[in-house]
């Protein structure tokens, strides 16, 4: 058996946010330093860390890429970070396939090199990868995602994994405050806020397009009960199964927020928080990936490519870098309840797949 579970179980338990990762990074480069790998840390003044194996050989330079931040939570009242999206899990992953690959002189030619980005659930992290130069040299890209129950189950792999584009707007919507015995003196920012969100809720777009446009946070108070309220935060997660019908979708619903605040007598400024692509993926990684499931799991193992309605800030990387080939698969993990749930489960074995495929896929590539 590989140290992926030892690795995984340690990670687990020091769940670090965005950008904030550095007993992970710490241990992470530790661990990649004395497998005999050349390590580069905090790539763009980050947590970020990029590692070499040069096989001294002329070929292709392909990477490997894993995210490492963890998700905050309020559980019982009480702020917190956790590992609910199994960032703990990618990061060992990729980590034991680093070790097992120098440990049997998997590379023959060409470059490895190891990513393991931070912020993804920030969609910067990428971004910042891209800015300190991880991927100026890169041909190929390979990640992953452990994938729901529903989706894909322990014993089956998914070989491309085809995410939405997500943008997420924040509106600041602000009135007049005035006593709520003379309303007519001020301009409720709380009235035009919900305005808004039922505004951005009678939007249409094609019915050919899949998409979605929902207020996820809402954000108003006075400070005491008998006065208008003059501001008002409403923030919105957008959805788009392409890239295409963002750029419109994002016009629509800020031109419904302003128009609709304006009738009341508000106004809004709109701001976008967070953006992330949806998948680019190159078919040649797709039959990379596909040969290497089997390969490991049999015919059996191999699903369909899947849509997915979830995002990944991995896709700013051929997005950002268009020569490189990208590739994203998913392992299936019988993981419940969800994603983002704070009571997140996987099967734990599942993890030595994930290894054993990435493998292969450097032995293709590189062997």
């Amino acid at each position: 058996m590989s140290n992926v579970l030892e690795h995984y179980h340690y990670l687990h338990e020091i769940p670090e946010l965005g950008f904030q990762e550095f007993k992970t990074s710490a241990y992470l480069a530790d661990a990649l330093e004395q497998a005999g790998y050349q390590v580069t840390r905090n790539i763009h003044q980050t947590t970020g860390i990029v590692a070499e194996l040069d096989s001294g050989v002329p070929g292709p330079v392909l990477a490997l890429r894993a995210d490492m931040d963890a998700l905050g939570h309020v559980i019982d009242g009480v702020a917190c970070a956790r590992h609910t999206c199994g960032h703990d899990a990618h990061s060992s992953v990729v980590l034991t396939t680093a070790q097992e690959v120098m440990q049997q002189g998997l590379v023959k030619k060409g470059r490895l090199k190891l990513i393991f980005q931070p912020a993804e659930e920030l969609g910067t992290g990428a971004l910042a990868m891209v800015a300190g130069g991880a991927l100026q040299d890169v041909d190929m890209l390979l990640g992953f995602h452990l994938r729901p129950a529903e989706e894909c189950s322990v014993g089956e792999a998914v070989p491309a994994m085809l995410y939405s584009a997500c943008s997420t707007l924040e509106a600041t919507i602000k009135g007049v405050t005035s006593h709520a015995a003379r309303p007519h003196l001020g301009v409720n920012a709380l009235d035009a806020a919900v305005a808004a969100v039922q505004a951005v809720n009678a939007l249409h777009l094609s019915p050919g397009l899949t998409w979605s446009a929902k207020a996820t946070r809402f954000l108003c108070d006075a400070g005491v009960t008998n006065s208008i309220p003059d501001v008002a935060r409403v923030v919105w997660d957008l959805r788009s199964a392409t890239n295409a019908p963002m750029d419109e979708l994002k016009a629509q619903v800020q031109r419904a927020i302003e128009h609709s605040v304006a009738a009341l007598g508000a106004t809004a400024e709109v701001v976008v928080m967070k953006e992330m692509p949806a998948a680019e993926i190159h078919p040649e990684m797709t039959a990379l990936i596909s040969e290497a499931i089997v390969d490991v799991l049999g015919d059996a193992g191999l699903t369909g490519a899947k849509t997915t309605p979830g995002s990944e800030d991995f896709f700013h990387y051929p997005r950002q870098c268009p020569d490189i080939k990208a590739g994203f698969w998913g392992l299936g993990t019988n993981l419940t309840p969800g994603l983002h749930h704070p009571e997140m489960r996987f099967d734990l074995s599942s993890l030595e797949t994930g290894v054993k495929i990435f493998k292969r896929c450097v032995t293709r590539v590189l062997g």
